[in-house]
Order: C-alpha cells, then structure tokens, then sequence
C-alpha cells in the first residue's frame, strides 16, 4: 500500500559503521544523531547536510548502547570490555572511562536532570554514578541472571530494569530497594523503558511480545504480538500515545496505544533491526541493524498535539507527587493480534530521490582517561593520568573476532524461531593505527608505564570489591531468611507451649 503524506517518509541514511548498529540516540536538539556499534565505535552524524560526522575510538569490544546528557554536553557509552566511558561530543573527544563493572556492561541511561547515570551489566548488577563527582554510588542486586536494560522514570525516583533471568524490576532510588516484580515464565524482556508521564513500562520481548504494564496498579495493560522474530527495542513517542519497534524480521512497527493497534510496519532494513529511538520532539525517529546502515526518518504523524502534550507532562514531572494521575491508555487488559488495516511502507519501492549520507569522517582516538575538567570545573581531579587525544583521518581498530554471531549477542538462540534466525555477520579487520611513538608523547615513557601499571592494579582492586560487595549482599539476604525462619520457628514453639 503507497504511503500518505501524513505516513512515515525514510528521509536518508548514513553509511560510516563496518558492522552491526547497537544503539541510536539523538542529541537534545534534535541536530545531532550518535550511534554505536559492533565495530568498537560511536559514530556523531550532524544532520544538515555535507557536514562532517565524526568517529570515537576508545572501547577495545562491542559498543552496546549510548546516549546524549540531557543538555547535550556528554555522550555516556557502555561496552563489552566492562567499561562505561563519558564523552564530550565535539572534535576533540575527551573522555573518561568507568571501570567497576566485572562483565560486559549492556545499558547506559541518564536521569532527568543529568546528575546520574544508571548502567545495567552481565555481571548481574545494575550501578548508579554520580555525574558531577564523576565516581560510583551504589548497586543494585536482586537479578540472578544477565541485566539487559535499565532505565531512570522521568522524575528520577525509580528505576526499571530487565534481565535474562525472566524479570522485570523495579526499584526505588531513594532507599534503593526492589519494589516491584514482573516475571515472564515464556522468555525475557532484550529492552525496557517508562512511558513519557512515568505511569507505565513498555518492555520488548524475546519471544517476540510487547508488554504494557500499569506500575501504579500492578496491571498488564496491553500485549502485542506483531512481531515474527524477538523484539529487540523499543521508544515511546514524546506524545506517549505511540510506540515504535525494531524486530530481528528486519521490521519496525509502530503501535498506537491510545486505539491499541498497530498503524505502520516498516519495511527499511536488510536483516535484525536492533535500535530505533524518536528524537526529542518526535519529528524524526532513527534506527540500526545488522546491515551496519543507519537510516533517519520523519514521523509526519501527530506532530500537531505532540508539543502541547510534552509541555503538560514537563508540567506533571515537577509540580505533582507520585503516582501520576492521568492515565492514557485503556484501563483494561486486551490481547493485540495482527491487524489487517495497517499500513506497510517499504522505501526502497518507493523512494527515488533519497539523500544517501556517506560523509567524510574524522577519527577520534582516546588513548588514556581523564576527568571531564571543561564540564564539571569543581571537580577534584581522582586520576592522575592525563588523556592525550589524536585526529587523524581514515584510520581503523580492530574489530571484534571473526565469525562471532551479531545476532546472538542480542537473541537467545533457544527462544528465536529457524525461519527469523538471524545470519552470521563477519567482521572485517582494518590496519590497526598504533599508539603514539616515544618522541610524541608528552610525558616520559617510563612515567607512562608506571601509570599504566598503578592502573592496572586500581582496576583488580575495583574488580575485587565489587565482588566482595556483591558478596555480602548475598549474604546479608541469607542471614535475613534465618532470621526470618528462626522467628517463625519460635512463633510455632510459643503457640504449642
């Protein structure tokens, strides 16, 4: 079926990335497009034409997920190689690397207000930064198996977060305990978010579901079942009334929430999708797959009340308490199948004139970490190293091992059907472009090694406590059910005395 004018129009897409996009994200101002992926890379796309877009190199393994501050000033990124970096998002790239996490970090997401970052990892745990300070807060323990998300409410008190063990939790940042528990006993949330007004979760399924969750009253709003394949993110419209897809059958679905239906199935990509997220107004949506593209599209639809409705929810954020009370979904649980009245838009029948973005790239290489000092000026320097930053054009890394599975890192192979399996994607390996000779560095080389060592055993040392951390968290909660059966115990001798 031909689009209308009002239907979603693909508007361009970039090429830059040599492997499969992880994650998308657009800067406040709607001007700029960050994304990750399995090639080791943050890509920064300007959306105006002809500009440059420019590549940070600094991860040694996969990118999983990035995201821009709310004000647009720095770019948190999360990896494989169990590090969490900070980036300023100009030509010279500073950053600063986080290291506490003990296996491959998955998701990183800012609060509101940008003062935290939350950061969900395999290791089991979720852990809170403090921003301005630049250093770890506190974990959160409670899943039992790999965390795959986690997202801050838009007031900042709550935290949901989804794991493989086949739970969705969520958590209370002030006394930083599990407060809530969904559990799925078919498969497991790959992504999961709050609703624009924080009075829902909407989580993307394994076993290729959308779920809609109340959490004010602990009800199953809606399921979707529109997918073919494992759904494997997800972004709500600013609007709150949409929510849009992206599926390992190569789709995106765009569901309306308010009628409960699926309007628009989207046809872009040749393989997985694995990301897709709406811009800040909503105009614009984005989305990466497994065909390393990354294509920008305009919305068209619902434009008219979307800016009235984000300035009543801003409103609702700081000046009513918890729980929030208008309630724009249907109060009662309904299945959703398949509907017939949809709209499938597929560019490439229709697209003639499509602005192709193949710009020239600038590489960014960041050798050390350091603390962000031109963004948090009153912060106490904890590291002595100091960074030392490169440009230089068309370099390469290393790409992550040759014939590992990209779709396997996002999918349990045990929950996705034979016909949607997703193919293998190789991975290329480009000239490594080497560290700086002796002659170019700024200070001595035995200095240098010395640093690198005293890191090295910070980094073993951060390892070891946060494992004996989560050691005594573990503890803490066995002592608590002795306590808990001793009491009962001595309740049942009472009554037979």
């Amino acid at each position: 079926m031909a689009s209308a004018p009002e239907d979603p129009v693909l508007e361009r897409y970039f090429k830059g990335h040599k492997a499969a996009i992880t994650s998308v994200n657009f800067s406040p101002s709607g001007k700029q497009l960050v994304t990750a992926s399995w090639d080791t890379f943050l890509m920064l796309w300007n959306l105006k034409p002809q500009a440059r877009a420019f590549r940070y190199v600094g991860h040694k393994d996969v990118v999983t997920s990035v995201q821009f501050s709310p004000l647009g000033n720095l770019l948190a990124s999360a990896s494989r190689d169990r590090t969490v970096r900070l980036w300023i998002p100009d030509k010279k790239g500073k950053s600063s690397e986080f290291k506490a996490h003990t296996a491959p970090v998955r998701s990183v997401d800012f609060s509101a207000d940008g003062q935290f970052l939350v950061t969900a990892s395999e290791d089991k745990s979720i852990k809170i930064w403090n921003m301005f300070r630049q250093r770890f807060l506190y974990s959160l323990y409670r899943h039992t198996h790999w965390v795959r998300c986690a997202k801050f409410s838009p007031d900042g008190r709550l935290i949901v977060s989804c794991s493989e063990d086949k739970t969705i939790k969520i958590w209370d940042t002030t006394n930083k305990q599990c407060v809530n528990n969904f559990s799925d006993s078919v498969g497991f949330a790959n992504f999961v978010d709050f609703n624009p007004n924080g009075t829902c979760i909407a989580s993307a399924g394994s076993d290729h579901t959308v779920r809609i969750w109340d959490i004010r009253v602990n009800k199953l709003l809606q399921h979707y079942q529109v997918h073919s394949c494992g759904v494997n993110c997800i972004s709500f419209h600013p609007s709150g009334n949409y929510l849009i897809t992206a599926s390992s059958d190569g789709t995106l679905k765009i569901l309306d929430l308010l009628e409960g239906r699926l309007i628009y199935t989207l046809q872009g990509h040749t393989g997985p999708a694995f990301t897709v997220s709406f811009s800040r107004s909503g105009e614009q949506f984005a989305s990466g797959g497994a065909d390393t593209q990354v294509l920008l599209w305009r919305t068209n639809f619902d434009e008219l009340h979307c800016r009235d409705i984000n300035k009543r929810n801003l409103k609702r954020l700081h000046f009513d308490s918890p729980p929030h009370l208008l309630d724009i979904y249907p109060r009662t649980p309904h299945t959703h199948e398949r509907k017939i009245e949809t709209v499938e838009i597929n560019p490439k029948l229709e697209v003639h004139d499509l602005q192709i973005s193949t710009p020239p790239v600038v590489d960014i290489l960041s050798f050390d970490s350091t603390t962000l000092e031109n963004i948090f000026p009153a912060t106490e320097q904890t590291n002595g190293n100091r960074f030392r930053v490169k440009t230089i054009e068309n370099s390469g890394r290393n790409l992550p091992d040759k014939g590992e599975d990209v779709c396997g890192y996002f999918l349990n192979p045990s929950v996705m059907s034979p016909e949607c399996s997703p193919t293998t994607v190789k991975k290329k390996t480009d000239d490594l472009s080497d560290f700086p000779s002796e002659s170019q560095r700024s200070i001595p080389l035995a200095v240098t090694d010395a640093l690198e060592h005293i890191m090295e055993q910070l980094n073993v040392l951060t390892q070891t406590v946060s494992i004996l951390e989560q050691r005594l968290t573990l503890t803490e909660d066995k002592l608590k059910d002795c306590l808990e059966n001793q009491h009962k115990l001595f309740s049942v001798v009472q009554q037979k005395s």
